[in-house]
């Protein structure tokens, strides 16, 4: 700062600002310095506002792929469902017990729980209700005063007795089945119809909506559209209320079937883990009574003849008149195609000779890779001459609307992501509309950072209400106000019990945390092949390779579709040179307690399908002690890894397996077993001691 000569009359100031200069001349001086004093001001704020916008946007960017990650994990879980599902399909269709895996939902004691003409009388003898029990005793049919008392038993934690349980499904089928495949509604028997999205066992999320929008009435109607349960912890809480008001009110409170409302599907996302803890007495019961309420649930719901709501989306064959024909309840799980469908398969596959495996549904991974073969799982090729299937075309016509997720370029092509249904594009929404005189269509199945988004020009919206679906402060949730002129108006909300504690940043920390958590686990469980691919850019063997071929690297390998290069400094190691060390992905990972029988391959794949061995043992396990034969344990590994077209040494997981059994009995227990082969995070252990 350059001055000149002061006075009490006048100022000759010269001052830069940066490029700026300022003259002030012939001014008193004291408001000389008053300008001078403003202009700080205002540089500093300039300078506050440029540094939190940039502190905003790089918040933004850590939330948004945070959220990508897993998404992108969810979507390849529900590949590795549909995996699992056609192993299912296998042991059902080839093992020489073909009951094993239909053992957790039959109990030998109470076969006649599947029977359609119990009464409810017969619960009652059958099942006795202590009087050490505290919870609410429902009498049928139900009053307003027992959801009242459902309410607040679960708000308080308690369980409804198993006896009560199965009386309310026993007559929940009863109701779902006097209900057509499409429920026609009307806005002129009421002012609004609210409309909520995915609910995902989040009682919290249920509670907070009727606590904000009203309990269901005549005068205040309801569509819940779809997945109801698995991942949260509260799913059958939830159906439990849901089903009560059901009862109370038919014609006001309305349900779509989701793609999680499907056995197969529950074995894997935790509600058929839910059950079985919480009824440890009658779970084989609930569940068969479960399955068969799923199937009668209904597909869809019209408002006012132009308001279409169904849970996922909509493929270039729907056809809602031939949706609305078929029986909805022969298809217990999409999961598992009719065997007429997978008949079908067979002598296409023979007239067209391949020499990869079969696939039922919709993907396959062979030697780490994905195949995925349509939007519904099944292309006939044309001049096949196979003759009509009406099965094959029913099941198709389901898959599509429970699976489908819309994107904005035209055309319909099949779900990669999922590995079932398809994405639709604004030309097909169009379509469908035209055909049908439809305004609007309201579907759910997909997470949205802010609960809901509108696409295809307004004519299509998706509404998620699971709020903190990820990780605590992931997102909100929401649900649709429809009224009498069918215009939507959105309510968003999010239950918190911690991020009220925690500033923006923490939250933001949280999420990417929990994020990078997961997608460490995953790259650890490929690692063989991520090596491989490293080591195919690394032609002189330096163990390091530039960051475009190790983004590359990664995605061919994963097939996540995610921001690699903006991930690197998360996840690998960069030296001065600007090349990235790969074998780094994996310094801050281990296997939980590593077994030397278990050599690197074995141990990898045992990571890799943990989740899904942990499901089929469960099932083999009959009487839910946790412990499985060698014999068990190897003949279904066997067909587990030839199935899927794993290649792995017999020999490797025998000694393994015989290593475990500690007392020689010839039993492992395999819970404990597979604890061995999950990955433990180095740094985060480190933190916490």
């Amino acid at each position: 700062m350059h001055s000149g000569q002061n006075s009490s009359s006048d100022c000759k100031i010269l001052q830069r600002k940066g490029s700026v200069h300022i003259f002030l001349v012939d001014y008193p001086a004291s408001m000389c310095t008053a300008v001078l004093s403003v202009l700080t001001v205002i540089r500093a704020a300039i300078l506050i506002q440029k540094w939190y916008r940039f502190t905003m946007a790089r918040l933004e960017m850590r939330r948004r792929y945070s959220l990508s990650i897993f998404q992108s994990i969810e979507y390849a879980d529900e590949q590795d469902q549909l995996q699992l599902s056609n192993f299912f399909t296998f042991m059902l269709d080839h093992c020489t017990h073909p009951d094993a895996v239909s053992q957790i939902f039959t109990s030998p004691g109470a076969p006649q729980v599947l029977d359609e003409d119990l009464c409810l009388k017969e619960f009652e003898k059958k099942i006795d209700v202590p009087d050490s029990y505290y919870g609410p005793r429902l009498s049928f049919p139900l009053t307003v005063e027992d959801a009242n008392a459902l309410l607040h038993a679960f708000r308080n934690e308690q369980l409804l007795h198993a006896r009560y349980v199965l009386q309310l499904l026993s007559e929940t089928r009863r109701v779902l089945k006097e209900m057509p495949n499409i429920t026609h509604l009307s806005t002129s028997y009421s002012k609004e119809i609210t409309v909520c999205g995915d609910l995902h066992g989040n009682l919290d999320d249920l509670l907070l909506i009727f606590y904000k929008n009203g309990l269901p009435s005549e005068q205040n109607r309801y569509v819940f559209n779809g997945d109801f349960v698995d991942r949260g912890k509260n799913s059958m809480e939830i159906l439990i209320i849901l089903f009560a008001f059901l009862l109370i009110y038919p014609n006001d409170l309305h349900l779509n079937r989701g793609n999680h409302e499907d056995y197969i599907m529950n074995l894997r996302y935790g509600f058929t883990k839910e059950v079985s803890k919480k009824y440890k007495d009658h779970w084989k019961q609930i569940l068969s009574l479960l399955r068969d309420v799923f199937s009668w649930l209904p597909l869809a719901t019209i408002i006012d003849s132009k308001v279409l709501i169904l849970h996922g989306g909509i493929s270039d064959t729907t056809d809602l008149d031939f949706l609305n024909a078929l029986e909805r309840n022969k298809l217990k799980s999409l999961m598992r195609p009719p065997k007429s469908v997978r008949n079908r398969q067979d002598q296409v596959k023979k007239r067209i000779p391949t020499t990869k495996p079969s696939k039922h549904i919709a993907n396959q991974h062979v030697a780490g890779k994905t195949q995925h073969i349509s939007s519904s799982g099944f292309t006939e090729p044309s001049g096949s001459n196979l003759p009509p299937d009406p099965a094959l075309k029913e099941w198709k016509q389901i898959l599509d609307i429970l699976w489908s997720d819309p994107r904005s370029q035209n055309g319909c092509t099949p779900n990669k992501c999922r590995g079932g249904g398809c994405y639709f594009g604004p030309d097909v929404t169009a379509k469908l509309f035209e055909r049908y005189n439809l305004k609007m269509l309201i579907r759910s199945h997909e997470f949205k950072p802010e609960g809901y988004e509108i696409s295809h020009d307004g004519k299509v919206i998706t509404i998620f209400s699971a709020s903190n679906y990820y990780e605590e402060g992931s997102n909100r949730g929401a649900y649709i106000k429809l009224n009498p002129e069918l215009t939507p108006r959105f309510v968003q909300y999010q239950v918190s019990k911690f991020t009220r504690r925690q500033n923006l940043r923490e939250r933001v920390g949280t999420i990417e945390s929990s994020a990078l958590r997961s997608l460490r686990e995953k790259i650890y469980a490929h690692r063989s092949e991520l090596i491989s691919a490293f080591a195919q850019y690394d032609v002189n063997g330096t163990g390091r390779i530039s960051v475009n071929d190790w983004a590359a690297a990664m995605e061919s390998v994963l097939q996540l579709e995610l921001p690699w290069r903006m991930l690197r400094p998360q996840l690998a190691q960069m030296n001065p040179d600007g090349e990235v060390d790969f074998m780094s992905c994996f310094y801050d990972l281990k296997m939980g307690q590593p077994t030397k029988e278990a050599q690197p391959a074995l141990a990898e794949t045992l990571c890799r399908y943990r989740k899904d061995l942990e499901i089929i043992f469960n099932i083999i396990d009959k009487d839910h002690s946790g412990l499985i034969s060698l014999e068990e344990f190897s003949q279904t590994w066997r067909l587990f890894t030839s199935h899927l077209g794993i290649d792995t040494q017999d020999d490797s997981i025998d000694k393994l397996v015989l290593s475990i059994d500690y007392n020689k009995d010839g039993h492992i227990d395999f819970n404990e077993f597979l604890e061995a082969f999950h990955v433990v995070h180095r740094l985060e252990k480190k933190a916490t001691s």
